[in-house]
């Protein structure tokens, strides 16, 4: 068994979005579990919510929150960064560096491999499977990943999905390798009010085109309500794309029916439609589904990533990415049979309320960094 209380570093480069919601999640709990935890993340990407978070968080990191310069772009500020970590794990003597995403996992396996003492756990949450593999980026990414595997204690994977695709691409893992889905919080499972819907449909996310929002926008110019209007959309999420996206609005002359409001508390936009989008092209285990689902709202996704794995018994519902009429006829129907939404959200409802919770989310963790010290001292 593991060494109590653990000192474990948190390691990510962007802390936005669902991957950063994960770490919080994870740190909080782990907090209160009697474990000390630190939240090593790159200031520069951060958006209104990331010291949000931290705030609200019942058990604040014990190791402190540290901002390292993590370029998006791999170089030599990379190796800097490593180093960098690496005096961090020795002065704050942690026991496990967990890297989330391509960077986070970069910085965290290398950061080991200078320490030496210290395990390295990996979450990929998606990392470097987002480069095609026929790149010239993809080819070097791709290489360097599979040297890293082999300095690698654990690998954590958000999904069935994900784990399926690390091994297609790049390769088997003699380590440590567990299927653990993120969580949701008993209170997240709250319904809304259903007096605040002013939009029909909702897009919470970040705004880039690996989202699918320009598909989304396509999809809705011919979708209308039973009145015979325009359905209205509501976008929330700041990103690269979000220029792109505010012409693409004006071109489509969507301006009086798609409305961006910027970044927001899922939950306070979901409750301002009467559905959810997720019309990403590529995805995990997105947790914009998932908190959409235990907010009892219908949910319209592509078949992409670990999607399949949350909608559970209502997958046949699910749309195949890139494709506009696709979309825009699931838009149509969701407006007008609203009973036959409404049944699949109540069967979805309490899949995800079995299988997806915070605690497990927790345990399952926390015995791979248990597994991961035992394997390390015998090895």
């Amino acid at each position: 068994m593991a060494q109590y209380p653990l000192n474990i570093l948190m390691i990510l480069r962007s802390p936005v979005g669902g991957l950063y919601r994960h770490v919080i999640d994870l740190s909080d709990e782990l907090g209160q579990r009697g474990h000390k935890v630190g939240i090593i993340y790159d200031a520069r990407n951060g958006d209104l919510q990331t010291k949000q978070r931290i705030e609200t968080m019942q058990s604040k990191p014990a190791l402190g929150v540290h901002q390292v310069s993590m370029p998006r772009l791999l170089g030599a500020g990379d190796f800097f960064a490593s180093l960098k970590i690496r005096a961090l794990a020795k002065k704050l003597n942690a026991h496990i560096l967990h890297g989330h995403g391509a960077k986070g996992g970069f910085n965290a396996r290398i950061a080991k491999m200078i320490t030496g003492g210290t395990v390295a756990v990996y979450t990929p949450h998606g990392g470097v499977l987002h480069y095609s593999p026929s790149g010239i980026t993809g080819k070097i990414l791709y290489g360097i990943e599979r040297f890293l595997t082999k300095k690698t204690n654990a690998i954590i994977f958000e999904s069935a999905f994900a784990k399926l695709s690390f091994e297609q691409q790049i390769g088997g893992f003699s380590g440590l390798a567990t299927i653990v889905h993120n969580g949701l919080a008993p209170d997240e499972f709250i319904a809304l009010p259903p007096k605040k819907e002013s939009f029909d449909f909702a897009f919470v996310g970040e705004i880039r085109q690996l989202k699918g929002i320009h598909i989304l926008l396509d999809a809705l110019v011919d979708v209308k309500r039973k009145d015979g209007l325009g359905a209205s959309l509501i976008i929330a999420g700041g990103g690269p794309d979000k220029e792109k996206i505010k012409q693409q609005i004006i071109d489509l002359e969507l301006s009086d029916r798609a409305e961006m409001v910027g970044v927001k508390p899922a939950r306070a936009v979901f409750e301002q439609a009467r559905a959810v989008i997720v019309p990403s092209l590529a995805e995990s285990l997105p947790y914009v589904v998932l908190e959409a689902a235990a907010a009892q709202k219908p949910v319209i996704a592509t078949n992409v990533g670990g999607i399949s794995e949350i909608f559970g018994p209502t997958s046949d519902a699910l749309l195949p990415a890139n494709n506009v009429e696709a979309l825009k006829n699931a838009m149509q129907n969701n407006i007008l049979n609203p009973d036959v939404a409404n049944k699949e959200m109540q069967t979805r409802l309490e899949w995800v309320k079995e299988t997806f919770s915070t605690e497990k989310m927790v345990n399952g963790i926390e015995s791979v960094y248990q597994n991961a010290i035992a394997d390390q001292r015998n090895s």
